[in-house]
C-alpha cells in the first residue's frame, strides 16, 4: 500500500494516531478523520487472545491482523512488532512480512523475553549492542525506504533516563527513522528526551490511560517536541467498558431495549460498514 508518512513526519505538526486492533476499529477510526493508525500489540493480545500483554502474541497473528486492516483502509499504519519476535534473523522476517502486509512504520523494542507491556513493572532489556544489531537487520530487510523503522527503548524503567537516552542515540546511529523512549515518568523527562532528539528525528509519545507517563493532549505533546502521539490501548479499554455495561444490561433486563440509545441499529451498523455500496458493487457482476 502506498503511503507518505515519511513526508508527513517532516512537518512539525504532530501526527495523532489512535490505537486499533482489527479492521473494524481501523475502519471507524479512518471514517473519523485520523491521518494514521497504530496497531497495538497489547490490543491484539487483549482482543484475539483475551490475554494480557506479556509476550504471548506471535508474528503470524500480528501480520494477519495488519493485512486485514490495510486491505480495508488506506491510512498508513504504525505496527507494534514487539521485540521483532526473536533475534536479528527473526527481525528480518518480521520486517519483510509486515512490509508485505502494508505497514508504514514498524516498531521494534529492546526488551528481553518474555516481553511485557511497557507500563507494567518487571521489564528487562537486552544489551544495547544486541539491539543495534537487530535494528541494522531491520533496516537491511525492508524493501522500500518509505517503510520506516521505529526503535523503542524500555530502558527508563530498568537503567534510568540517561541510559535510555544513550541507547536511543545508538539506535539512531544504526539507521532507524524514528525513536520511541517508552514510559517517560514526568514532563521534565519528556522535555529531556525532546531536547536531545526532537530536532534530529521524529519522536513518538505513548499515552496509556493509567500508565507511567502523564497523559497530555496532542497539542501539549507537540509543544514538547514530539511528532507522533499514540493512544494505543484506549479503544480496547473503551470497548471493554461499554461491553461490561451492555452485557450487564442484557443479563439484567433480558432484552437490549434499555440499551438501544447507546448502540447502532441494524441499518446504522450496515451504513458504517458500507453494506449498500458493497451490494451495489456486487450487482455489477450479476446483472
Amino acid at each position: 500500500m502506498p503511503h507518505d508518512l515519511k513526508t508527513r513526519l517532516a512537518s512539525p505538526d504532530i501526527v495523532l494516531a489512535p490505537g486499533v486492533y482489527d479492521a473494524f476499529t481501523a475502519l471507524i477510526a479512518a471514517q473519523t478523520g485520523f491521518e494514521a493508525l497504530y496497531l497495538s500489540g497489547a490490543s491484539v493480545a487483549y482482543t484475539r487472545l483475551g490475554r494480557s500483554d506479556v509476550g504471548l502474541t506471535t508474528f503470524s497473528e500480528v501480520e494477519e491482523t495488519l493485512a486485514r486492516i490495510t486491505e480495508r483502509v488506506e491510512l498508513p499504519v504504525i505496527v507494534d512488532a514487539d521485540t521483532g519476535f526473536g533475534n536479528a534473523l527473526n527481525v528480518m522476517r518480521t520486517v519483510r512480512g509486515f512490509e508485505r502486509a502494508g505497514a508504514a512504520v514498524i516498531q521494534i523494542e529492546d526488551q528481553g523475553f518474555p516481553k511485557r507491556c511497557g507500563h507494567l513493572d518487571g521489564k528487562s532489556v537486552i544489551p544495547a549492542g544486541e539491539m543495534v544489531g537487530k535494528l541494522k537487520a531491520a533496516v537491511d530487510a525492508r524493501h522500500s525506504a518509505s517503510t520506516l523503522i521505529l526503535a523503542r527503548t524500555d530502558a527508563v524503567a530498568v537503567e534510568g533516563l540517561d541510559a535510555a537516552l544513550d541507547r536511543a542515540e545508538q539506535y539512531l546511529e544504526a539507521g532507524v527513522d524514528a525513536l520511541f523512549i517508552e514510559a517517560l515518568r514526568t514532563p521534565e523527562q519528556m522535555d529531556a528526551a525532546c531536547a536531545r532528539f526532537a530536532s534530529r528525528v521524529p519522536l513518538l509519545a505513548n499515552m496509556v490511560e493509567g500508565g507511567k507517563t502523564p497523559i497530555q493532549d496532542a497539542d501539549q505533546l507537540q509543544r514538547h517536541g514530539f511528532r507522533i502521539a499514540i493512544f494505543p490501548g484506549g479503544a480496547a479499554r473503551a470497548v471493554a467498558f461499554t461491553l461490561q455495561d451492555y452485557y450487564g444490561s442484557l443479563k439484567t433486563h433480558r432484552t437490549t431495549t434499555p440499551f438501544r440509545e447507546r448502540m447502532l441499529d441494524f441499518d446504522g451498523l450496515n451504513e458504517v460498514l458500507g453494506t449498500p455500496e458493497l451490494l451495489a458493487l456486487g450487482k455489477r457482476y450479476t446483472d
